[in-house]
């Protein structure tokens, strides 16, 4: 028997998950990509063997491959009603997706775009937070990280869980931002010192510090609009 028909006694590389998690998404054939799907062959056929034999069927389009039904692929040796029924499944992720309008991100173009955008997860609250906005060379908000969650008179922010939630998200820019239960937006020496830090670690790794906002119930205090960053 050819020991081929085995995708575990490939060499990892050119097994279809394992290529996808070393080299992305984009370096996979349609066949490896619905291959994942199906999870496996037949006994004769490896299961990118298998999906190439469905494209086949379709004339390698993908636009002909998404009208197959649960019928039309059971006719293939290997893929029963679960394989199909992913596959169509999958395929109709796909058409749904390039219907879908793309979602608008935040751009931020004052430090009370920041204000406002945080606002809701800051307010009332009795204890202090540390959070961070990400955002992209443009300008515009990935998402926000909690970092630390202390008590009524502070909390710690670790510098190293910062950068890698920018790193991991692709980040071009940070903002920091935590709240005064006092209502003081007036910031500690400690709040200074911690932003010059993160500021110049930032600059060396090329993710910018953009701002550091001071949160209260009755406002808030820019290092940006101060001149301090």
């Amino acid at each position: 028997m050819n020991q081929n028909f085995t995708i575990k006694a490939w060499a990892e590389d050119d097994r279809p998950r394992e290529k996808l998690v070393l080299k992305g998404r984009r370096s996979l054939s349609d066949a490896e990509l619905i291959a994942i799907l199906i999870g496996s062959g037949s006994r004769n056929q490896t299961a990118v063997e298998l999906a190439q034999e469905l494209l086949d069927g379709a004339q390698n389009s993908l636009q002909e491959f998404s009208k197959k039904t649960v019928a039309d692929l059971c006719k293939y040796k290997g893929i029963g009603d679960a394989k199909a029924i992913t596959i169509i499944a999958a395929m109709e992720l796909g058409r749904r997706r390039k219907e879908s309008e793309p979602l608008k991100r935040i751009k931020v173009s004052s430090s009370k775009v920041v204000y406002d955008y945080l606002k809701p997860i800051f307010e009332d609250l009795i204890i202090e937070e540390f959070h961070i906005i990400l955002l992209t060379h443009g300008l515009e908000i990935i998402k926000s990280v909690p970092i630390s969650i202390g008590g009524t008179t502070g909390t710690v922010a670790d510098g190293k869980v910062i950068f890698k939630s920018a790193l991991d998200a692709g980040a071009s820019n940070i903002i920091l931002c935590h709240n005064h239960p006092s209502g003081t937006r007036k910031p500690s020496q400690q709040d200074i010192q911690l932003t010059k830090n993160l500021v110049n670690f930032g600059k060396m790794i090329g993710l910018t510090v953009i701002d550091h906002l001071i949160y209260t119930d009755n406002g808030y205090f820019s290092f940006s609009d101060e001149g301090e960053i």
